[in-house]
């Protein structure tokens, strides 16, 4: 038998106010209840706590014993019911979120400065991951959540699409290719390229394309980090091949985003999360915050691949 928290707090609650009456009054329930409660409890502790008569009520010698640490149990209960409804409800907790990096350098800190206003007294780990080891950062239970480039579906976990992202070359102001509002694939031969390597999602498809227009399908300069590309084109070494930002060019103002065309190719970017696994109040809010954040406003590069027909950016 389990024991009956119920007939401990009515035990507490008729302690505290000498009479079956008022107690029951205050919980809500008849005498009838509320004597079942106490008999249910004396069974389960094999004693009697309360003597009653039709004039007198007082506490058994175990009932004088027993109602010190029945009031610690219930004080603790409510306590610790109380501070979960907090915690739900102001979202308090500490989030682990897995992301690629490019993601990570370049949208995430306009999501996490408004988290934080919101919620300072929550703590935010962010696991910089490649490709598919964002996947496998939510399937082991290592991060809440995960913001990733799509892939094909699994079974076991739930994405959100966010945007869908054209390839941009990113180049120096001071390049010649700056004022283009937009270059064809072809149109890259002779053009110093910065290009992502290791373990990048979007090494392949960058790769292929450029091999299908007859161009190395490695730049000149290969690096691992989407923050190491973007250094080396602030530096006007080369230009680098990468995912368009979300609101504009680039986060650095010497920097310049023109539309790779014919075709527009472009990554899809989600939030992926285990199937049948609630996420905590704190990584629920974060969740929607990024949901919110990433899948609105997308630039003028965006609405210029729509125009061409290329994609859908949603």
């Amino acid at each position: 038998m389990k024991l009956p928290v119920d007939g401990v707090q009515a035990f507490v609650l008729i302690a505290e106010l000498g009479s079956y009456r008022r107690a029951s009054e205050t919980l809500g329930l008849t005498q009838t209840a509320l004597t079942r409660r106490i008999q249910k409890l004396e069974g389960f502790l094999g004693a009697v706590l309360l003597d009653r008569t039709t004039r007198t009520l007082r506490l058994s010698p175990v009932g004088r014993e027993f109602l010190p640490l029945a009031a610690r149990l219930i004080s603790d209960f409510t306590h610790g019911v109380e501070r979960l409804r907090t915690t739900s409800r102001l979202g308090i907790g500490d989030v682990t979120v897995a992301t690629v990096q490019s993601i990570a350098f370049r949208r995430i800190p306009t999501v996490l400065q408004g988290y934080a206003r919101e919620h300072p007294q929550n703590r935010v780990q962010i696991l910089e991951r490649s490709g598919a080891l964002v996947t496998e950062a939510v399937r082991k239970g290592e991060a809440d959540f995960g913001i990733h480039i799509q892939q094909e579906a699994d079974p076991d976990l739930i994405e959100d699409q966010l945007v869908r992202d054209p390839f941009v070359l990113i180049c120096h102001n001071s390049h010649p290719l700056a004022g283009q509002r937009q270059i064809r694939w072809s149109d890259l031969s002779g053009v110093d390229l910065v290009t992502l390597g290791g373990a990048s999602g979007n090494r392949a498809r960058v790769e292929a394309q450029l091999a299908a227009a007859d161009l190395s399908p490695r730049g000149r300069f290969v690096v691992e980090s989407t923050p190491t590309a973007l250094a080396l084109v602030s530096a006007g070494i080369a230009a680098a091949i990468l995912p368009a930002a979300l609101k504009g060019a680039s986060h650095r103002d010497n920097l310049v985003e023109i539309l790779l065309t014919e075709p527009v190719i472009h990554r899809t970017i989600s939030l992926v999360r285990r199937r049948n696994t609630s996420l905590t109040p704190a990584a629920s809010m974060f969740y929607q915050a990024l949901k919110s954040e990433l899948s609105t406003g997308f630039g003028e590069l965006a609405t210029q691949a729509d125009s061409l027909g290329a994609a859908i950016l949603r």
